[in-house]
């Protein structure tokens, strides 16, 4: 499994299958640069293409999950459109490629997720919290448009076009206890209780063969558009078709069937 060191970030082992990568600017609550945008991107990349991993958490250093851009960074703003349109991109593609990996990710939210860190937070594929969690569309608060970094696709997507057009407009927090009632969080755990769950819920994960993983996560992010319920139905058919038999699908049937956890060959 790949362990690194890279800017502002600390990138470790959970359990066997489960990485987590971690902002660690607790000191500008892991308010982010674009050197550390970069960074995520391309750990995000080197975990995707990593065979041991098969589920990535990501979390904060100290008592934020992640207070967006740094906008005391001598950097935030480049002086230019050309430079500001670049940075943009590069923001939104790490948003774009999040959705568009294999390795399911799991947000851990155990402090404020505002503007920038909410998009993290969305681009993952669930999001466990504390009773500490606040997500804040805080673009609006600061003179841009409240839809940034994919929030306008997500965040309706997740709560309903009613709910997230006034969190965006408003750019109001939303505590935890709101967000699990609307949908934005799966659960709320105890401090000292998230680490262990995001665990358990990564090797829930990671126990399942890849493929079936991989092509779990692409037909729900295919299908959340589909213009019919045939349409959804035909890529699901193509999907389990292309499944069966497999050494992996065969295998996890004989474990189902003979009571032991699977052994799936490596890719």
């Amino acid at each position: 499994m790949t362990v690194s060191e890279r800017t502002d970030l600390r990138c470790d082992v959970l359990a066997p299958g489960v990485a987590r990568v971690m902002i660690t600017r607790p000191e500008r609550l892991n308010a982010l640069t674009w050197d550390t945008i970069r960074a995520l991107r391309a750990t995000f990349a080197a975990l995707d293409a990593d065979d041991a991993v098969r589920a990535i958490v990501l979390a904060g250093e100290g008592r934020a999950f992640c207070a967006g851009l740094d906008l005391r960074d001598e950097g935030a703003f480049a002086p230019t459109q050309r430079e500001l349109m670049a940075n943009q991109v590069l923001f939104a593609d790490t948003i774009a490629e999040m959705r568009e990996m294999a390795t399911p990710i799991i947000a851990a939210v155990h402090g404020p997720a505002a503007g920038g860190g909410l998009a993290l937070a969305l681009a993952c594929d669930f999001r466990i919290a504390t009773a500490q969690a606040r997500f804040v569309a805080s673009f609006v608060r600061i003179g841009l448009s409240g839809c940034d970094m994919g929030t306008s696709y997500l965040l309706p997507r997740i709560v309903g076009l009613g709910v997230a057009s006034e969190i965006l407009l408003t750019g109001r927090p939303v505590e935890a206890e709101e967000a699990v009632r609307i949908g934005l969080a799966n659960q709320i755990v105890a401090d000292d209780a998230l680490t262990d769950e995001i665990t358990a819920t990564g090797r829930a994960i990671a126990r399942n063969a890849p493929d079936g993983v991989a092509m779990t996560k692409e037909v729900v992010a295919v299908n959340v558009d589909a213009p019919s319920l045939r349409a959804a139905l035909e890529l699901e058919n193509r999907t389990q078709v292309l499944l069966a038999g497999t050494p992996d699908q065969r295998e996890a049937v004989a474990a189902f069937l003979e009571r032991r956890e699977p052994t799936f060959a490596p890719a």
